[in-house]
């Protein structure tokens, strides 16, 4: 089955739920630029807590490298958007919350905080599982809101790829 970008959220979450159930996994979060937004978007659908564990909002470098594990060498070599970093917040997701899967974002939502390497929109988003990562860089359009709504939604859809795999 795929999904297409004109999934709805709530169309996402359900079919994840669906996966999750199927496979008797329970799966987690670690969002910086889409703040809370996935863990949201999961428990707004009854029953989720039989595959939703939890999140955590690692808007902070601080919080990604105290909760998550994240190195401070990834941070200062790469940024807090980057492919290295958001895989290493998936990956310590799963650590830290006990889970068998994990989506991650980090991203510039904006109006600030954009370079010429790495414009508002740009967001790096990681599916993991215990064995395996993917991850994502995405450069979406609109405002702070519209960029936080389609990195959830990308986010939800690249775990579901992960699983549907």
């Amino acid at each position: 089955m795929e999904y297409t970008s004109h999934d709805t959220p709530d169309s996402l979450c359900q079919a994840l739920g669906e996966q999750l159930l199927s496979k008797r996994w329970m799966m987690g979060t670690a969002e910086s630029c889409t703040g809370g937004r996935i863990a949201a978007a999961m428990t707004s659908l009854s029953g989720s807590s039989a595959y939703f564990a939890g999140g955590i909002i690692s808007y902070s470098n601080e919080v990604k490298k105290r909760l998550l594990g994240v190195s401070e060498e990834s941070l200062a070599q790469y940024g807090a958007v980057s492919r290295d970093v958001v895989e290493q917040m998936a990956r310590g997701a799963i650590e830290a919350l006990g889970v068998d899967c994990a989506v991650a974002t980090s991203g510039i939502a904006g109006p600030t905080g954009g370079t010429p390497d790495k414009p508002v929109g740009t967001v790096w988003i990681a599916a993991a599982l215990k064995d395996q990562t993917h991850s994502a860089c995405f450069h979406f359009q609109g405002d702070r809101h519209q960029v936080m709504s389609q990195a959830t939604a990308e986010a939800l859809r690249l775990l579901l790829s992960l699983l549907l795999d």
